[in-house]
């Protein structure tokens, strides 16, 4: 009989298992290869940026698409957010952590290949479009 390991807040150095149903690193992959994390993570990767600044650097995103994002990314210790109090009104800079510095790479290389292959993509989208629903 196989039994089913669950994964506890008490197994902090648990490596887990992507392919367990019950694994959290699912939350994680789930976070981290979506779109809106990667194009985040990939405007910080050079400097820290305000939440207008970064607005503007990811068109198309909504202001609480933009703050749920950002607050998943502190939680999960990949983005940090500091309140500079001191000016007037008070501004808020986010920077990513050397844990999110280090997924900059990966995340980089699915940017990169998302617009390699973008044409690649199309020509198969346009193939399958102009199959008939019963070949498909």
């Amino acid at each position: 009989m196989e039994t089913i390991s669950k994964v506890t807040p008490l197994d902090e150095e648990h490596l887990g298992d992507l392919y367990s149903a019950e694994c959290p690193c699912r939350d994680i992959l789930d976070l981290v290869a979506s779109k809106w994390s990667t194009l985040i993570i990939g405007v910080l990767e050079d400097q820290p940026h305000r939440f207008g600044q970064l607005k503007r650097a990811v068109p198309g995103i909504t202001q609480k698409m933009l703050t749920q994002t950002l607050r998943r990314l502190e939680k999960d210790g990949l983005v940090h957010r500091e309140v500079h109090a001191q000016m007037r009104p008070p501004q808020v800079e986010y920077s990513l952590t050397d844990l999110g510095q280090s997924i900059t790479k990966p995340l980089g290389a699915i940017r990169d290949w998302s617009e390699r292959h973008l044409p690649d993509v199309r020509r198969a989208r346009r193939r399958f479009d102009e199959l008939e629903p019963a070949q498909r």
